[in-house]
């Protein structure tokens, strides 16, 4: 493809990258303390208590970052609402039939590794594709469980209102082992998702070369001149000015 074929679109406005990076942080640092918590090193067990409070420390990195996580949570909830295009709720809703048809082509294309027999320009995503947007909605509901089965183990704990308002989920579920059982098995979902995405990211930054690594990083990307313009027809005036000619 020639560069003078694509254009360059603002994509991922600022407050998706932040939420993006804060969320990467949190999920890296959050499975990282969560382990230990779940399987403390065996110097726990013969060092004088006086000499373990890192312990203490790590429970409290944990609990940390479960706030940051919750409250950047709560910011990308409010940004679907009133961002871009590309960040409203509507785009993790992949129902339509062209929505379909470009998650069966991705799944064809980007999971299965299948050759396309004739190139389709409108499966070429702006934003997410249909998988990735759905991948996300199910991640919202991961996140949602992490969220209610921590702050849940963590109530009787903590002399704050907001975890206390999950008090009720451990006895909903069965009692404290459960809600840990489905809060750690929630983690490694969580692992899994993280590997596919950044494979998938390396994937297509590599396969169509429209600056996908970049983008999360400077909010835009290189989008193929035809694809734009059957995007700004469906786009409203002020976001026109988001889109240059390479």
């Amino acid at each position: 493809m020639r560069t003078k074929d694509f254009k360059r679109v603002y994509v991922w406005e600022l407050p998706v990258r932040i939420f993006h990076w804060v969320n990467v942080m949190c999920i890296v640092v959050l499975g990282a303390t969560g382990f230990m918590i779940a399987d403390p090193p065996p110097i726990m067990s013969a060092a004088e208590a006086s000499e373990s409070f890192w312990f203490g420390t790590i429970r409290a990195i944990h609990f940390g970052t479960a706030y940051i996580f919750f409250f950047n949570m709560l910011m990308r909830i409010y940004w679907s609402f009133v961002g871009n295009r590309f960040a409203s709720w509507k785009q993790f809703l992949p129902f339509t039939k062209k929505a379909w048809h470009n998650f069966i082509h991705v799944v064809k294309i980007d999971v299965l590794l299948q050759n396309e027999k004739k190139f389709d320009l409108t499966n070429i995503s702006v934003g997410h594709n249909s998988v990735a947007a759905f991948s996300y909605l199910v991640l919202f509901f991961l996140a949602l469980i992490q969220v209610f089965t921590g702050f849940g183990l963590y109530a009787d704990n903590s002399g704050w209102w907001l975890p206390k308002l999950f008090a009720w989920v451990p006895d909903f579920l069965g009692g404290d082992f459960i809600t840990r059982t489905i809060h750690h098995v929630t983690t490694w979902l969580f692992i899994l998702f993280t590997l596919v995405h950044v494979y998938l990211v390396f994937y297509h930054d590599w396969l169509e070369g429209r600056g996908e690594v970049s983008s999360m990083f400077g909010g835009y990307k290189f989008v193929r001149d035809e694809r734009v313009k059957e995007k700004v027809e469906q786009t409203q005036p002020e976001e026109e000015s988001t889109i240059e000619q390479c």
